[in-house]
């Protein structure tokens, strides 16, 4: 039965470059961001200035570290088109803005759950906006667009 080969899920090679290439990257912007937060939140008073490192060093902090965890997850849950590590980079990003943000309205005591889940919500809104439209833009090697194969069925079982 043929037809069922239609519509079966096509094979994408993977554009994400092996686990080791990124542990360093990874590595050393939560060193830069761990090590930051630790020296502004020892060393100095929580004036304007430091208050801005320490936003900015969190960022970075969350961003290194969950880098391997979301390069993990767009392993186990592949997508079409198959994400490189620009994605990979930007969805860490948006974690790392999440959790400064969070920080941030911490300190002025406007954070509540509902708050804090419509932020999330909002992101989650806004990096799907963005994967659409690459998704929309992507074409394989052969010439087809998007996740569907290529036209070359026979005519016979078309009617």
């Amino acid at each position: 039965m043929r037809y069922n080969q239609l519509y079966t899920p096509m094979n994408y090679p993977s554009r994400l470059p092996p686990f080791r290439s990124v542990l360093p990257f990874s590595f050393i912007i939560a060193l830069i961001g761990w090590a930051g937060l630790f020296l502004v939140i020892i060393t100095s008073l929580p004036t304007l200035g430091p208050r801005w490192l320490f936003f900015f060093f969190m960022v970075l902090a969350l961003t290194g570290t969950l880098l391997p965890v979301i390069y993990y997850l767009n392993i186990r849950f592949p997508s079409v088109p198959p994400i490189g590590v620009p994605v990979v980079i930007r969805q860490a990003c948006w974690v790392g803005v999440y959790g400064g943000l969070l920080a941030w309205l911490q300190l002025g005591r406007i954070l509540s759950t509902s708050i804090g889940l419509a932020i999330a919500i909002g992101l989650v809104v806004i990096e799907g906006l963005i994967r659409m439209r690459e998704r929309s833009r992507w074409s394989t090697e052969d010439g087809t667009v998007g996740d569907q194969p290529p036209d070359n069925d026979p005519p016979e079982l078309l009617g």
